[in-house]
């Protein structure tokens, strides 16, 4: 990779963070110009877990909505720009850093929002009692661990993505956004 197409990707990345530092929802149209325009632009945040779904967003509109909802209410977002490693092969890049998410969340909050997501787990129909019972108890003892551990809750995260050169600039095709688990994941299927 060239020099100056190993900071042309640098740039966009630092562009992104600062999108991300500013929250500025008046800009998000510009903040816009940062992907690719195709249909096959996907973006998958932490929760991703089936195509289309959730936080795995198919299509431009999709992936500005989830920057959307990160801006009014995710956590604040610190990637590691210069030490991003970056490579290219023609006019698609790929890249890999590292982070953090940082929320102040208070404990009491905290517990009173684990409290309030109760009814979904009571009412849903389709899981088995003892299912929906070890969901509550797990939850419980993941939110009271939490909880006690302070209210500033500073996450490690992952960030990969792939850019695409069209019209001489740089865009994002691909990205996504993951968190290391040192536990079980919290999704299992079976």
């Amino acid at each position: 990779m060239n020099e100056s197409d190993l900071q042309a990707v640098r740039n966009v990345l630092q562009q992104f963070q600062d999108g991300y530092d500013r929250r500025d929802l008046t800009a998000i149209d510009s903040f816009r110009t940062l992907f690719a325009s195709e249909a096959a632009v996907e973006v998958i945040g932490t929760g991703g877990t089936v195509p289309g779904d959730d936080e795995w967003c198919l299509g431009p509109e999709a992936a500005i909505t989830l920057v959307k909802n990160d801006w009014e209410g995710w956590g604040d977002l610190r990637l590691d720009v210069a030490g991003a490693r970056i490579e290219a092969l023609g006019d698609v890049a790929w890249l890999a850093t590292s982070g953090t998410v940082t929320m102040e969340l208070k404990r009491d909050e905290t517990y009173s929002n684990y409290l309030n997501s109760l009814r979904r787990i009571v009412d849903d129909q389709q899981t088995d009692s003892r299912s929906r019972l070890i969901e509550i108890l797990r939850g419980a003892t993941n939110t009271l661990f939490e909880g006690e551990r302070g209210d500033q809750y500073i996450w490690p995260i992952r960030f990969t993505s792939v850019l695409v050169r069209r019209d001489g600039n740089w865009l994002f095709h691909q990205m996504q956004f993951s968190f290391a688990t040192t536990r079980f994941p919290d999704v299992r299927t079976v």
